[in-house]
C-alpha cells in the first residue's frame, strides 16, 4: 500500500530568524554589555594614568635640570619649558611649594597631576588625582579620586608598577 503525499503549499520556509531568536540575542547582548562595559571602561582609565605617570615624570627631570642652575625649584611650568597639560591631554600639571612647616623650594616641591573634565580620566573614582612630593631628597606619592589634599606614603595605590 502506499501513501499518498500531502499536496505541499508550494512555500518553503523563509530563511532568516523569528522575531523571539532577535529578542533573545538582544537581551544576552545586553546583559553581556552591562557586565563587560564598567570593566572595559576602567581598564582604558587605569591605562591613561601612565600619561598622568609620565607627565610627572617629565616634571621631576626638567626641576632637577632647573636646579642644577639655580639655587631653588621653581613653581612655574613655563620656566621648565613644559605646558600645563600632560602629552596626551588627559590631566592638567600644578607644580607648588611644599606645604609642610620646614620645607622650602631649594629642597622640596610637589607636582599634581589631575584629570580634565572632558576625559574618561573625569569618571577615575580611585585615582583621578595624581600627586608627586619631593621633601629633602625623597619621593612621597599620592592619589585619590575626589580629594583637594593629599596624604602622602613612600608607595601608594595609585602608583603601582
Amino acid at each position: 500500500m502506499s501513501r499518498r503525499r500531502r499536496p505541499s503549499s508550494g512555500r518553503s520556509p523563509a530563511p532568516g530568524f523569528t522575531l523571539i531568536e532577535l529578542m533573545i540575542t538582544l537581551v544576552v547582548l545586553g546583559i553581556l554589555t552591562a557586565v563587560a562595559l564598567p570593566s572595559f571602561l576602567d581598564s582604558i582609565r587605569k591605562s591613561r594614568r601612565s600619561d598622568a605617570y609620565a607627565a610627572i615624570a617629565a616634571v621631576q627631570q626638567a626641576q632637577e635640570r632647573w636646579r642644577s642652575n639655580h639655587t631653588a625649584y621653581t613653581t612655574a611650568l613655563g620656566d621648565l619649558g613644559l605646558g600645563s597639560s600632560s602629552s596626551s591631554g588627559h590631566y592638567t600639571l600644578e607644580l607648588a611649594e611644599s606645604a609642610v612647616e620646614g620645607d622650602s623650594l631649594a629642597s622640596a616641591y610637589i607636582v599634581t597631576a589631575r584629570g580634565n573634565s572632558d576625559s574618561s580620566q573625569a569618571g577615575d573614582s580611585r585615582c583621578r588625582n595624581m600627586s608627586m612630593r619631593l621633601r629633602g631628597g625623597n619621593l612621597e606619592y599620592a592619589g585619590c579620586g575626589s580629594c583637594s589634599s593629599f596624604s602622602y606614603a613612600a608607595t601608594q595605590e595609585c602608583w603601582k608598577q
